[in-house]
């Protein structure tokens, strides 16, 4: 009997003990261009509930291949949740995409889909970490992405300061913050209240299990310094291709093959010299064109050529070209290789006409990513942070979020 109720309970407490941290996916070299937002326009979804999201990806096959969605919903630490599936969606998820179009007048043919949530299938009852899965006819998992949906209970305020660590006076940032309760009521805060930041809507960078500070009246307050702090990096270089014709201040010439080659004046590195402003949209990228009015179907895609003088700095590791427009994946496609005849590290992107931010990131023997090696640190980066309050009261069993804020280093202080 007592081994019987061991098994028993292994089996129940399974999904629990065993839960694996949900991390996104990065899709395959054919399907680019995946745009995952809310109508805000943040990099990625903070919604409250009800509020749509918007999913636009392409096919580069352009078959009109089948696709299908999932939504997984998670806690704090992006492990599946306990709810089931029916407490958290209404309706049915694992649906195909039913909205796609062909390319029209472009030389690299591709398949367009969307896919907006709430839709007549499907909408969202909880607040909470969601992951949405997207899948291909055979049920091959081909992508998936992070998004936000939350409840407005608590007021969230912040404030982005330099820190007071001599040592990074000039490259470090520190985000301070305060959660008022308002009418909403918790018993033990330090418990049933965490949060984490997030520097320009970018998951690796966040952190976590911060507790308050300290506690005055319905108010937590986070005034830390090492503990909320972030290397203020630099601004991200961007070129833009919406004229597949016409050269700019980033693109030196273009030539014309199979498709546009647009290439780049080549960049150098930005760590020793003085920071310039110049405005960036933090990593992101936007489609579009003026090659035609639908820019979903209309805008073409072009080889986009970088190049980076190769320095000591960089030794034998790898360098990528690095950026929303690929999730900030490191792989094959965006590794840059070392050309012999110019003493260039070089690589060639296809990527769809439009804005795009990029920097250049070094991947070490060790698998650590320094992401400002190249572009160097600075207090004065503009950067955004976002502040996510979540909340577990006794018996709750999954993370809900009660509240949003945001802040902007642009007005930092000493």
């Amino acid at each position: 009997m007592r081994l019987f109720l061991k098994h028993f309970l292994l089996v129940l407490f399974a999904p629990t003990l065993f839960a694996q941290v949900q991390e996104e996916v990065n899709a395959p070299p054919t399907i680019k261009s995946i745009s995952f937002k809310g109508e805000n326009d943040d990099q990625f979804p903070i919604v409250q509930i009800g509020e749509p999201i918007f999913l636009e990806f392409d096919d580069l096959l352009a078959n009109e291949q089948d696709y299908y969605y999932k939504i997984i919903h998670c806690d704090y630490d992006w492990t599946p949740s306990q709810l089931l599936k029916s407490q958290y969606l209404s309706g049915i998820d694992n649906q195909r995409i039913l909205d796609y179009e062909n390319s029209y007048t472009t030389l690299q043919p591709y398949s367009n889909y969307k896919l907006t949530i709430p839709n007549e299938n499907v909408g969202l009852k909880v607040s909470g970490n969601y992951l949405l899965e997207i899948y291909n006819g055979s049920n091959d998992l081909q992508f998936s992405r992070k998004f936000i949906v939350y409840k407005d209970l608590v007021k969230v305020g912040g404030v982005v300061k330099r820190t007071r660590d001599f040592s990074f006076i000039d490259e470090k940032q520190v985000v301070q913050f305060n959660i008022n309760a308002g009418s909403f009521s918790w018993v033990n805060p330090k418990k049933e209240i965490k949060v984490a930041i997030l520097q320009n809507y970018h998951w690796p960078t966040a952190l976590y299990n911060i507790t308050p500070q300290f506690t005055i009246g319905n108010e937590l307050v986070y005034k830390y310094d090492q503990e909320t702090s972030f290397f203020g990096g630099n601004e991200y270089l961007n070129f833009d291709t919406k004229d597949l014709r016409a050269p700019s201040s980033a693109i030196s010439h273009i030539e014309v093959e199979d498709l546009y080659n647009h290439y780049l004046f080549a960049d150098r590195f930005r760590a020793e010299r003085p920071y310039t402003y110049f405005p960036d949209i933090n990593g992101d990228f936007v489609v579009r064109t003026l090659q035609g009015d639908d820019v979903s179907r209309e805008a073409d895609y072009t080889n986009v050529h970088f190049s980076l003088p190769y320095s000591e700095a960089i030794a034998l590791d790898d360098v990528f070209v690095y950026g929303k427009f690929n999730n900030y994946a490191l792989g094959d496609e965006n590794k840059m290789t070392y050309n012999e005849t110019n003493g260039m590290m070089e690589a060639t992107l296809l990527l769809k006409q439009g804005f795009y931010n990029y920097k250049y990131v070094i991947e070490r023997d060790n698998e650590v990513i320094e992401l400002n090696t190249i572009s160097g640190n600075f207090h004065f980066t503009e950067n955004s942070y976002l502040i996510l309050v979540y909340y577990r009261n006794f018996g709750d069993i999954y993370d809900s979020i009660i509240g949003v804020g945001s802040t902007n280093s642009q007005n930092i202080s000493n």
